[in-house]
């Protein structure tokens, strides 16, 4: 008894100190050599889906040159007569003399007329493999030896479980891995590391504001043009905090409909209103112990600013449907394109939250205003156009630069980033076409003259190019004429743009379009 309990907790310690079963079972085979006239080990897998047996380790070197095949098939007939043998849990010993029997006819299909002890390894409530000891020849088993099959076999199904796991975890990393490197190739990237390009140069004042805010907890707020790059500079200040292991939630305060504004910041409970079928968590919730990015926070209800304030200066909040306040940490980096200093005196913005949100202000510059940053921008997202589009990597050449520094990019960094992936397709791999892609031809294309920006209309409109705002300007103008004014419905202009209805107002607001205006106008004669 107490050598079978000292042989107990060496198995025991090898099967627990590997992860691999590989590992394991040599050592354990090597082991039960010194106690049993053991020849061979096999620990085998049971495949119910493909009836078979996979040999998944062997436990001592040199095996015989006809040892079990990697992978045997059997019949659902011979399957269902293992798997009975196996439920049973106890392990068996056939002698060399014996005929073999129906389960060891699909554990051991080359016998080779020795002893054989043989037990199955459980996983839970199920078998999921078997344990082989083969004798060495003209040497047999005694029945002290089926005992000590007894207490190898636990010890063995664990480690076995522990290197299925493993292989689990691995198949699982590897399509996670595969996963990442298909979105970062569709995205057009290599890393998910977040690239600040002109932070030595058009940014590097923007930069030290990000440095210096970057390791307090004070509101930030971020003002820019559409296309700057705010919510990009948002994660600069949340990988540079304290905070940078916690959680970075990006929350458009403007495509959000008013009804629903609350659930989707405060979250709200199961039974709230129609359709909460069960408890969700709302931004701040989220982003507990790390940033809460509000992009467009102008656009956000006068009702909504007021419980903001209140988040913003103690800490609490109460989901929509809730009796019981929750405290929160987090820090908040809101942006806008607007003037909220405006919105604040014509009532449309609530002064005191614009005191506590504008505590440290980061103005980013237009990229007209920093047109030393668009040779490497132009680089950066040709590379990035190549690796998404599968074509070869080009680089714009200088007239392509001077062309693109000439533009005055009423879209920023965003609308640059389009240009070159339109040049990209528009070139299919042979050369990069700016010129097309900005929509210059003729002699405008090979001398890039200076186009003016600001209220000037563009040299470029002559071509069929408008400043983005003039141009969707039009299109929506030209909608609500068509709608009569009409927004929501099935016949109003957010239907024909395919947009939210919300989001429409928003962008509406933005750009000066009345919609009253066209109320008084008849929609055009429709052409039969």
């Amino acid at each position: 008894m107490e050598t079978f309990r000292e042989i107990l907790l060496d198995v025991w310690r090898e099967a627990c100190r590997h992860i691999e079963i590989g590992e394991s079972t040599a050592n354990i085979a090597a082991l039960f050599a010194h106690h049993m006239p053991v020849d061979q080990l096999y620990v085998r897998r049971i495949d119910e889906a493909r009836p078979g047996l996979e040999t998944v380790a062997l436990g001592l070197p040199e095996p015989q040159r006809d040892s079990p095949d990697a992978r045997t098939e059997c019949s659902s007939e011979a399957m269902r007569a293992l798997l009975a043998w196996a439920h049973g849990g106890a392990p068996s010993l056939h002698r060399a003399d014996e005929a073999a029997t129906a389960e060891l006819a699909v554990i051991l299909p080359r016998h080779r007329g020795r002893d054989v002890l043989y037990g199955p390894l459980s996983g839970g409530d199920r078998p999921v493999g078997v344990l082989v000891l083969e004798a060495r020849p003209g040497e047999t088993f005694e029945a002290r030896h089926l005992e000590m099959m007894r207490i190898l076999l636990e010890p063995l199904a664990v480690a076995f479980e522990n290197d299925r796991r493993l292989r689990e975890v691995t198949v699982l990393r590897e399509a996670a891995e595969a996963d990442k490197r298909s979105l970062l190739t569709k995205l057009g990237r290599t890393g998910l590391d977040d690239v600040i390009i002109g932070s030595d140069s058009g940014l590097r004042s923007v930069m030290k504001r990000v440095q210096l805010v970057a390791c307090s907890d004070v509101p930030v707020l971020i003002f820019g043009e559409t296309g700057t790059g705010k919510e990009l500079i948002a994660r600069a200040i949340h990988k540079r905090s304290a905070r940078a292991a916690g959680p970075v939630i990006r929350a458009n305060c403007g495509a959000i409909p008013p009804e629903l504004i609350d659930s989707q910041l405060f979250g709200h409970e199961r039974g709230a209103f129609t359709g909460a079928v069960q408890a969700r968590k709302g931004w701040f919730e989220r982003a507990d112990g790390g940033t809460l990015f509000l992009d467009e926070i102008g656009e956000l209800p006068l009702a909504a600013q007021v419980r903001l304030l209140r988040i913003l200066q103690d800490g609490w909040l109460e989901r929509v449907g809730a009796h019981q306040p929750l405290n929160v940490d987090v820090r908040v980096v809101a942006a806008t394109h607007g003037d909220l200093a405006a919105m604040v005196s014509q009532g449309a913005f609530r002064e005191d939250l614009w005191y506590r949100i504008n505590v440290f202000p980061i103005l980013l510059p237009p990229l007209r205003d920093r047109t030393q940053d668009v040779p490497l921008l132009a680089t950066h997202f040709a590379e990035r156009a190549a690796i998404r589009f599968g074509l070869p990597v080009l680089m714009p050449s200088e007239r392509d630069i001077v062309l693109l520094s000439s533009y005055p990019w009423p879209g920023n960094v965003r609308e640059l980033a389009t240009v070159m992936d339109r040049a990209a397709l528009l070139g299919n791999g042979r050369r990069l076409e700016v010129a097309k892609a900005l929509g210059v031809v003729g002699p405008a294309a090979e001398t890039p003259r200076h186009i003016p920006h600001g209220n000037a209309a563009p040299e470029m409109a002559h071509e069929g190019i408008l400043p983005l705002d003039e141009a969707m300007r039009r299109h929506i103008e030209a909608a609500l004429a068509h709608t009569t004014g009409r927004i929501e419905g099935p016949h109003g202009a957010a239907v024909l743009l395919d947009v939210n209805p919300h989001t429409l107002r928003a962008r509406m607001r933005k750009l000066g379009i009345r919609w009253t205006e066209f109320r008084l106008k008849p929609p055009p004669p429709r052409v039969s």
